[in-house]
C-alpha cells in the first residue's frame, strides 16, 4: 500500500465496521465485522450478496434499494414475523450504533441510535448511501417513474428537506382527486389543497433543477475513462421556473390546477404537476440519450452520474455517502473498471461491491477487503 493510499484509508469517516442481520432475507442470523476498506463480496447468483447490500441501505431513510415492504424482507420460516438489521458505525463524530427493523406482526419500522428510540428521518444525520443494481439499467429505456425516482434520491442526498415536500405534495394530491372523484366538495378546501401543491410542487421543482445543474456540472466534466453525463428535466412545473420566481412559478400552478378540476375529476387523477416530470439521462459526449447506447456505455454513464453525485455530496455536507454497487463490474471493460476501483479507494466513505467473479476485482490489490459469500454465509477470502 503506497503512502499516499494509506493516508486515504487512514481518512476515511464513514465505513460500516460491524453489520449483524437478524432474520433478514436468507439470513436467520449474520454477523460481519469489517475495517473501511472497500468491501467486495463475491460469489454464485443466489448467494445473498444484494441482500447485503439491500441491508446497508436500510440503514438510511426510506424502502431500501429493492422498494420492498417491510413484511417482503422478513426471512421465510422466521420464528418472530420480524427482522433486524443493526451496525456499528466510524463516522466524522466517533463510533455510533444504529439498528433498525420491522415490529413483529406490523408494517411499523423501528430506529434505534445507540441503543435508544429514534425516528427513520434521523438516520440521515448519521448515514447515506447511493447504490446501482442491474435493475436500475432498465430506468433508461423504460417508463418516466424509475427516472423520476432515480432523480428524486439523487436531489434528496443534495437536500434533505426533497422528501418533505414531496410526502406533502403527494398528501395534498391524494386528498383533491378524491374530492374531485367525489364531486367537487367545498370549493375552499379544494384551494386549500391546491395552495399546498402549489408550494410544495414549486418546492420540488426547485430542488431538482438545483441538483441537476450540480451533477451536470461535476458529470459533464468527467474525464478518464467514464463518459460525461447529462440530465435534462421535462416537466411542466421545470419549465414555469425557467422563467420565472418560486412566488409567480407557484401562482401558475394554482391557476393550472385550478383550470385542470374538471379533467382531473373525469380522469381520476391528477394530469398536472411535477409527479408527471421525466428524467432525461443522455451521453453528454455523443449527445445521445443514454439509452440508445450500447449496455457497456449506459452503465458507464450512471456510474459517471453516481460518482459525480458522491462527490456533489461531499462537498455540500463533507461527509461522502456509502457506495452499494451490485454487479457493476461485470458490464464495465478493465480500463473503466480500474478507474472505478480508483475513486472509490479515494473516496471518505466506504464502498460495498458484488460480484460472481473474483478476477474482476483483482484492480483494488490490497486496497478493498475480500469476503465469500455463499448459502447465505460470509466469511473472509484470503
Amino acid at each position: 500500500m503506497t503512502e499516499r493510499e494509506d493516508t486515504a484509508l487512514r481518512s476515511q469517516h464513514l465505513a460500516v465496521r460491524r453489520l449483524t442481520l437478524t432474520d433478514f432475507r436468507c439470513y436467520r442470523f449474520l454477523r460481519l465485522d469489517a475495517d473501511a476498506r472497500p468491501v467486495v463480496l463475491t460469489g454464485p447468483n443466489g448467494a445473498g450478496k444484494t441482500n447485503l447490500l439491500e441491508a446497508l441501505s436500510f440503514l438510511t431513510p426510506g424502502r431500501g434499494l429493492r422498494r420492498a415492504t417491510l413484511a417482503e424482507v422478513t426471512r421465510k420460516g422466521a420464528a418472530i414475523d420480524g427482522w433486524g438489521v443493526a451496525a456499528v458505525l466510524d463516522g466524522p463524530d466517533g463510533q455510533v450504533e444504529i439498528g433498525t427493523g420491522r415490529q413483529p406482526g406490523t408494517e411499523r419500522r423501528v430506529v434505534k441510535i445507540d441503543g435508544r428510540a429514534a425516528k427513520a428521518q434521523q438516520l440521515g444525520l448519521l448515514t447515506s448511501a447511493l447504490w446501482l443494481t442491474p435493475a436500475m439499467d432498465r430506468l433508461l429505456i423504460e417508463g418516466a417513474g424509475g427516472r423520476r425516482r432515480f432523480l428524486d434520491r439523487l436531489t434528496l442526498g443534495q437536500d434533505a428537506e426533497h422528501g418533505a415536500h414531496a410526502a406533502a405534495y403527494e398528501h395534498a394530491m391524494r386528498e383533491r382527486t378524491r374530492l374531485l372523484k367525489g364531486g367537487g366538495g367545498d370549493a375552499a378546501w379544494l384551494a386549500m389543497l391546491e395552495d399546498g401543491m402549489a408550494r410544495h410542487g414549486v418546492a420540488m421543482a426547485s430542488a431538482r433543477v438545483r441538483a441537476a445543474e450540480r451533477l451536470n456540472a461535476e458529470a459533464g466534466g468527467q474525464s478518464g475513462p467514464f463518459p460525461a453525463a447529462r440530465l435534462t428535466l421535462a416537466g411542466e412545473v421545470e419549465e414555469m421556473l425557467a422563467g420565472a420566481d418560486a412566488a409567480q412559478a407557484e401562482d401558475m400552478v394554482r391557476a393550472a390546477l385550478l383550470r385542470a378540476r374538471a379533467r382531473d375529476g373525469a380522469a381520476g387523477a391528477a394530469t398536472f404537476g411535477p409527479h408527471r416530470t421525466d428524467a432525461g439521462v443522455w451521453h453528454a459526449a455523443k449527445d445521445m440519450p443514454a439509452g440508445q447506447c450500447s449496455t457497456g456505455e449506459q452503465k458507464a454513464v450512471l456510474v459517471s452520474i453516481v460518482l459525480a453525485q458522491a462527490r456533489v455530496k461531499t462537498d455540500l455536507s463533507g461527509i461522502a455517502p456509502l457506495m452499494l454497487l451490485d454487479e457493476v463490474a461485470a458490464h464495465l471493460d478493465e480500463e473503466r473498471r480500474n478507474a472505478l476501483f480508483d475513486q472509490l479507494a479515494g473516496l471518505s466513505a466506504q464502498s460495498w461491491l458484488t460480484g460472481t467473479d473474483a478476477h474482476l476485482f483483482a484492480g483494488f490489490g490490497d486496497r478493498a477487503q475480500f469476503f465469500k459469500v455463499a448459502e447465505s454465509s460470509v466469511a473472509h477470502d484470503a
